[in-house]
């Protein structure tokens, strides 16, 4: 039940940040700037979720070529390296925007803060409701680290792709922003359903 609630709560957000783009007449250049938000969000609470781990496997997880034993020390590594390599990447990435940057108004700035601590408060609240089932099972670790990349990348090649195409017009932005409520959900329910995490009980 927790995972619908916080399912809805995301569409929810989704929706929120669809009309005030329409509103506002953003184009989707400026929208990658929240959706970098959501991602650095997604990877903060995955990295919260690899801390709050009491019982994982290491089945298949190396580092420098090396097994990785299922233990306390183990799980603090992998919590390192993954903020480590998620953080660089979206250092990287936002990089790229600054670069790409557009001149936005005082207006533009506050209403997408507002949208993006929507998101916080979803990813949040879905943090919330649903980590108590999933400390329940024994998730692979290296699964649980390179989850986000796959939660994530739908929802950008969405935006970006939707990028080449004419850029003020409301229709196509509703479209690609729609897609992209679509490809979040989706990676959503997966990861709470467990199809992505090579689940096994105690």
């Amino acid at each position: 039940m927790g995972s619908w609630k916080s399912a809805l709560s995301l569409v929810l957000s989704n929706i929120f940040t669809i009309i005030v783009a329409v509103i506002e007449q953003w184009n989707l250049s400026k929208l990658l700037w929240i959706y970098w938000g959501q991602s650095v969000v997604i990877g903060y609470f995955n990295w919260r979720k690899i801390r709050c781990l009491k019982e994982f496997s290491t089945d298949g997880l190396k580092i420098n070529d090396q097994p990785l034993p299922a233990t306390k020390v183990s799980q603090g590594r992998v919590a390192n390296l993954f903020a480590l390599h998620y953080g660089g990447f979206h250092v990287c990435y936002f990089v790229f925007l600054f670069i790409e940057k557009t001149d936005v108004s005082q207006l533009e700035i506050l209403s997408a803060a507002t949208c993006l601590s929507v998101f916080i408060f979803n990813h949040w609240f879905s943090f919330r409701q649903n980590l108590e089932k999933y400390i329940a099972h024994r998730p692979n670790l290296g699964t649980v680290m390179s989850f986000p990349y796959a939660r994530i990348l739908p929802m950008h090649l969405t935006i970006l792709v939707g990028s080449f195409f004419e850029e003020r017009s409301t229709e196509t932005l509703i479209l690609f922003l729609g897609l992209k409520t679509l490809a979040d959900l989706a990676m959503h329910l997966v990861e709470h359903a467990g199809k992505g995490q090579n689940q096994r009980s105690k």
